[in-house]
């Protein structure tokens, strides 16, 4: 029988993408006031980034074990469950902090949550993308922005009626969250393994070559990705005031969300690796501008310049990898790709909230824009260094 098709996608990349929608409408609701909440209890730019560093680096520690275990296992949607259904819990709990080291607490375990379902998750699409996995990744990342849309929102329109009510946001951000879990309940399947197609054991050897060449580039790139939050903050230090600094966020939201199918559909005629090239570059730019300018408007643009960079990169640096790895070992690809991106988080976020307090608000975004510039010199380099490469690249 031939599977059903849900906007020209399987059963299970629609509802994945749909828990996705519905759980980045509550953190955004979250994450798009976050910064100001933490500044209004009396956090620092760098204890800031401290938060977000530790809490992605947690996450990223959980992400190759969860991904690991879902292979040997042959199962995804258990960790899915669980992890979803972690952050669902805790979106609300922000409310009731009192002091920048409870947000810590909070984030912590929110992030163990992410992490116990990312790679899983990430399975879970490769095994139902078929040949199209820039496509599928490219609907996951669209509507998982979607839900990066109408968060802020919500939070924009909440703070319009209730002035600086942080903790309503957080309170309410525990609806979408909690449909987001009834999406994986009800319209999830798992991709079981038989057991002979589950991995029994794991050596780094099992991994190509190349793999390993991309992690290093992308560990570069990562240096420089410091936490989103200090463009936010950025934005209101040019001139955008609170109110309206969740709606600065989603312009780049709203152009990837227009560009993540397309722009991964294309991925998979014209190459991924090209198509990385290309985001890499744009993130430079964005990041050197954010540097250079004090003007709103630039902000404005250079936010939906984020989002072009967005949908040429997420999904596809998943789907890029989905493609160079047997399908018995992608969750633990995927994990170890994961972690290496949550641990150089830390190191990331110390590195720019250190500079933006010490030095000045422009340094970070030109570090940023130079190891960006350094990941798509290299990622020239492998992409085009063998013509044998070429299909795969």
């Amino acid at each position: 029988m031939k599977e059903r098709k849900f906007f020209g996608v399987s059963k299970n990349i629609f509802y994945t993408g749909l828990t996705s929608f519905l759980t980045d409408t509550a953190t955004k609701m979250v994450y798009s006031v976050m910064p100001m909440f933490l500044l209004s209890i009396g956090a620092s730019k760098t204890s800031l980034s401290l938060i977000e560093g530790i809490a992605e680096s947690t996450s990223a520690l959980i992400k190759s074990f969860s991904g690991f275990w879902s292979d040997k296992i042959g199962k995804n949607k258990p960790f899915m469950l669980l992890g979803y259904g972690l952050s669902a819990i805790i979106m609300p709990l922000y409310a009731f902090v009192g002091a920048p080291v409870h947000v810590l607490y909070l984030r912590f375990v929110e992030k163990v949550g992410k992490g116990l379902r990312a790679a899983p998750r990430d399975s879970i699409i490769a095994a139902s993308a078929g040949k199209d996995t820039g496509k599928s990744f490219g609907v996951q990342k669209s509507m998982d922005n979607m839900g990066a849309i109408l968060g802020p929102v919500i939070a924009f329109v909440l703070l319009r009626f209730f002035s600086e009510n942080y903790r309503l946001i957080f309170l309410l951000s525990a609806i979408p969250a909690f449909f987001g879990v009834m999406a994986i309940i009800f319209g999830v399947k798992d991709a079981r393994k038989e057991p002979s197609q589950r991995l029994k054991s794991f050596k780094l050897k099992d991994l190509p070559g190349k793999y390993y060449l991309f992690l290093g580039i992308i560990f570069l790139f990562t240096l420089g990705n410091s936490t989103d939050a200090l463009l936010l903050v950025k934005a209101n230090e040019v001139g955008v005031k609170v109110a309206f600094v969740p709606l600065v966020y989603l312009i780049s939201s709203v152009v990837s969300v227009a560009l993540a199918v397309p722009m991964g559909t294309l991925s998979d005629r014209a190459g991924k690796g090209k198509m990385l090239i290309i985001g890499y570059i744009i993130y430079a730019i964005v990041y050197f501008g954010f540097g250079r300018t004090s003007n709103v408007g630039m902000i404005l643009g250079l936010f939906a310049l984020y989002g072009l960079y967005s949908s040429l990169t997420d999904g596809i640096q998943k789907a890029f990898i989905s493609d160079m790895i047997g399908k018995n070992i992608k969750g633990t690809g995927m994990g170890i790709y994961n972690t290496l991106m949550g641990l150089t988080l830390l190191p990331a976020s110390l590195i720019a909230g250190w500079l933006y307090d010490n030095v000045n608000s422009s340094v970070p975004f030109y570090f940023g824009a130079c190891t960006a510039a350094g990941a798509a010199i290299l990622m020239t380099i492998l992409t085009f260094s063998k013509k044998k490469q070429h299909d795969t690249l």
